[in-house]
């Protein structure tokens, strides 16, 4: 990949085969232009909707939410803009074989731990936080749908999640690249400096109300 990186003059260093991949080898840089250029839902939007910007509102998301620690709500936000780089890194290798399946969800292993590596967080997500994130991305997918699918909601959807307030707004694919990267700078760092440490009580966050007057309940 020779684009170069949002805001600055480096050239983007991403690793074209996921095979073996290491926390070393991840550019965040990179990582912002990949899933700012993938769209949400396969391209069904009526207006496109990256993955970078779906991650970018979750994040904030969490990171407004009540009844959480400053560091566990930054934590937990930095997971969130994450989530999705194994699914936009290996999009398009989804083969019709079981075979090719199973190889693309060790890829997809590999990739998430190599991403939480590099970015400093665990490897996984504790039960509890892990739900929380799983109920704030379901109102942001249930908002896409009310703002970008004009409210469609399929037959088969089950459990109808309610919708976060925000609207939820189209962005170009620089636009959200950059959004993106200044999040994730902002909640980790550069990442060429020293790596986050995760001691409890070690960050600061956010107190705003957003989803999590909805989730905290």
């Amino acid at each position: 990949m020779t684009r170069k990186a949002p805001g600055g003059d480096r050239p983007l260093n991403w690793p074209d085969d996921p095979e073996g991949v290491t926390a070393a080898d991840i550019d965040f840089a990179a990582l912002a232009h990949v899933l700012a250029n993938t769209c949400r839902r396969g391209g069904c939007c009526r207006q496109y909707h990256s993955v970078a910007a779906h991650a970018v509102i979750v994040s904030e998301e969490i990171e407004a939410l009540n009844g959480l620690g400053d560091e566990d709500r930054r934590t937990l936000a930095l997971h969130a803009l994450v989530a999705d780089a194994p699914s936009a890194w290996l999009r398009g290798r989804w083969l019709g074989s079981r075979r090719a399946a199973d190889r693309v969800g060790r890829l997809a292993t590999g990739i998430e731990r190599a991403v939480r590596e590099a970015a400093g967080l665990d490897a996984a997500l504790e039960e509890e936080p892990a739900e929380l994130l799983r109920f704030v991305t379901r109102m942001a997918a249930a908002a896409e749908r009310r703002d970008l699918l004009e409210g469609n909601v399929p037959a088969d959807a089950g459990v109808v999640f309610p919708p976060l307030k925000r609207r939820i707004r189209s962005m170009p694919p620089d636009k959200a690249a950059e959004a993106w990267l200044a999040r994730f700078r902002a909640l980790a760092g550069d990442r060429n400096a020293p790596r986050r440490q995760s001691a409890p009580g070690s960050g600061a966050g956010a107190g705003d109300k957003g989803a999590g007057d909805a989730a905290a309940s």
